[in-house]
């Protein structure tokens, strides 16, 4: 008998979601902060404290995000390949098709927050409930915005003890699974933007990630300087224009 129900606590999450509420929840390389309207997404970039030059990731499955992403057919292999093959997590950024059903009637401030230069980042392949939310989410044509469920600067959370108490306030459900499967690494997922190649951060995985591309793809991604270096793996944290300045 199972000791926990992944598709209900997934039905659990989403229906609050659909209504417009704040899930915490887990995945494979912490614990997620999400929000099912604008208002919602609005109220988890100020609990957290988040910049104007941070964007909203996209909840979606992998055929979502290959409708989604306007790719040429190599990067679209490597995600594949990365995700599928190897059953690895990882947060990809890409140009997007803004008439997707899935965000055609997404309001223009939550896209343009969740947004930059025409690229849209989704985190792809991050556990069984991930998966049934994303499912529930396509299903149903209700996108999903968020982050991780922290105070900005203070690293993913991956346990919901860690959370800290601002956060856990907000949320109108939160799912406990435990510690997170890739809790040694101290990050949360690696991004890769495509098809530039660019990291964007490196994250849990990246050596498996970064093994992918090199066998398969004869491709070389910089190497990890560490986390006493840089402890969370970002190489482009302000690139992004500031959406809060003037």
């Amino acid at each position: 008998m199972a000791v926990i129900d992944v598709r209900g606590d997934a039905e659990r999450v989403f229906n609050a979601l659909k209504d417009g509420g704040i899930a915490i929840f887990p995945n494979d390389v912490g614990y997620a902060l999400m929000g099912g309207s604008e208002d919602a997404v609005k109220r988890i970039n100020s609990a957290k404290g988040r910049g104007g030059h941070k964007r909203n990731a996209f909840l979606c499955g992998l055929d979502t995000q290959r409708e989604l992403h306007v790719l040429d057919a190599r990067s679209r292999e490597m995600i594949e390949a990365i995700t599928s093959d190897y059953d690895l997590p990882l947060g990809a950024v890409a140009p997007f098709d803004p008439g997707h059903p899935m965000l055609r009637n997404v309001p223009p401030g939550l896209l343009a927050t969740s947004t930059a230069h025409g690229t849209l980042a989704m985190l792809l392949n991050a556990g069984p409930l991930f998966r049934e939310i994303c499912r529930l989410s396509r299903d149903n044509l209700h996108p999903i915005f968020g982050s991780s469920a922290n105070l900005t600067g203070t690293g993913p959370k991956f346990r919901v003890d860690d959370i800290q108490p601002a956060i856990r306030e907000i949320a109108d459900i939160t799912v406990d699974y435990g510690i997170r499967k890739y809790h040694t690494y101290k990050r949360s997922a690696t991004i890769v933007r495509f098809p530039e190649l660019e990291v964007v951060r490196i994250g849990s995985c990246y050596e498996l990630v970064a093994d992918v591309l090199r066998r398969h793809f004869k491709v070389e991604l910089p190497d990890d300087p560490g986390t006493d270096a840089n402890p969370s793996g970002h190489l482009q944290e302000f690139a992004l224009p500031d959406l809060s300045a003037g």
